[in-house]
């Protein structure tokens, strides 16, 4: 899988800090480069919004079920986890990606035996809310 510093490639690749957030949560934050724009100077490159919101989606899946596998043994555990993987993901773009860092957050609505569904929101350093989504994964 090529886990360099421990997170996958893309994750290196933009850049992403991820953070604890009150309640046992966590959020994901990355700072503006131009290499993450439609050009520079320009907004957030939208497939970069995306992919923050699919990564933040599939973490707090991940949380989520590391809480309810808790007691399996840890092969059981690692197999459950490495089944994660996105079914759908819609993003709605409600304005231009303009910021110095972008936080993303994000929250399980419900968690079945075989699908998953997260809510994500991006927003940035004055809490202007960038983008929203929902993402399905799939989790058995």
């Amino acid at each position: 899988m090529g886990l360099k510093g421990g997170f996958p490639p893309f994750v290196e690749l933009l850049g992403l800090n991820f953070e604890p957030t009150e309640g046992d949560g966590i959020a994901i934050s990355v700072a503006m480069r131009d290499d993450l724009t439609i050009g520079p100077g320009g907004p957030l490159h939208g497939g970069v919004i995306s992919g923050i919101m699919d990564v933040i989606g599939g973490c707090v899946i991940v949380w989520g079920l590391k809480k309810e596998i808790k007691g399996l043994p840890l092969e059981e555990q690692a197999k459950r986890l490495s089944r994660v993987s996105t079914i759908d993901l819609r993003i709605d773009y409600l304005r231009p990606g303009r910021g110095k860092v972008f936080t993303a957050t994000g929250s399980v609505m419900r968690t079945g035996r075989k699908v998953a569904v997260a809510r994500m929101e991006l927003r940035n350093e004055e809490q202007t809310l960038i983008a929203v989504g929902t993402g399905t994964y799939s989790v058995g």
